[in-house]
């Protein structure tokens, strides 16, 4: 367990023993490039783009993913479809990059300045994962990687986030998750984890559980330095 740190003279206020950030649409500004990246993939594969779709694919990777490609295009072939919409996406994020989130930085540097340690957990695979973190720089701020790649079963399932939080040698209870879709929120109370989301493209449904909706990383991060959170 960590000792907590103390600031003029007064004890930080109780937080957590570990931080699990999702990547896409959390940390990085890279949501709506895959977002058209399967309505693209859609018409390429003869289909007509189901607006639905992106959303009910975000998050997930792996076998998860594909079986969410089967609902909603049984006549493609989904190893083809998945394959296709990552090389946009490789492609598109090599060329331009991704851009930071508001509040993104400054919460890791809040936990790395108190000793916490942090972890990507994201479905993308973990070069993608590397390279964007090395090209935004904030590579140094984290103390593991997990992708989608490294679990059996992807979000909305926890297996994930339940391998990030022993990768930072903290259990899943004492870890906070940062979500951004409604599969990685799903996955995060799954593991057992304090869950905050912070929507990116589509509002949370109402009915969604999750321990706090955030509009950015940084009002998360003074909600955690005030005790609140």
């Amino acid at each position: 367990m960590m000792r907590r740190k103390k600031r003029e003279d007064r004890e930080v206020p109780e937080m957590k023993t570990g931080a699990i950030f999702d990547m896409d649409g959390l940390l990085l500004d890279t949501e709506r490039v895959y977002q058209e990246s399967w309505m693209e993939m859609a018409r390429q594969f003869g289909q007509a783009p189901d607006p639905a779709f992106p959303n009910a694919v975000s998050g997930t990777g792996g076998e998860e993913q594909r079986e969410t490609i089967r609902r909603y295009y049984p006549a493609v072939d989904p190893h083809a479809f998945q394959a296709a919409c990552m090389a946009r996406v490789d492609h598109i994020l090599d060329t331009q990059g991704p851009e930071v989130k508001p509040g993104a930085r400054a919460i890791l540097e809040f936990f790395r300045a108190r000793g916490i340690p942090a972890a990507v957990a994201s479905s993308s695979g973990r070069e993608r994962i590397l390279a964007n973190l090395r090209r935004t720089g904030l590579e140094p701020l984290f103390d593991a990687v997990v992708s989608g790649q490294e679990v059996a079963r992807g979000k909305p399932e926890p297996d994930i986030f339940l391998l990030a939080a022993e990768r930072i040698g903290c259990p899943a209870g004492e870890c906070y998750v940062f979500e951004d879709s409604v599969n990685g929120v799903r996955a995060g109370l799954a593991a057992g984890c304090v869950t905050v989301m912070v929507p990116d493209l589509a509002p949370p449904p109402e009915e969604l559980p999750v321990h706090r909706v955030c509009s950015t990383l940084l009002e998360a991060k003074e909600l955690i330095a005030a005790g609140l959170l």
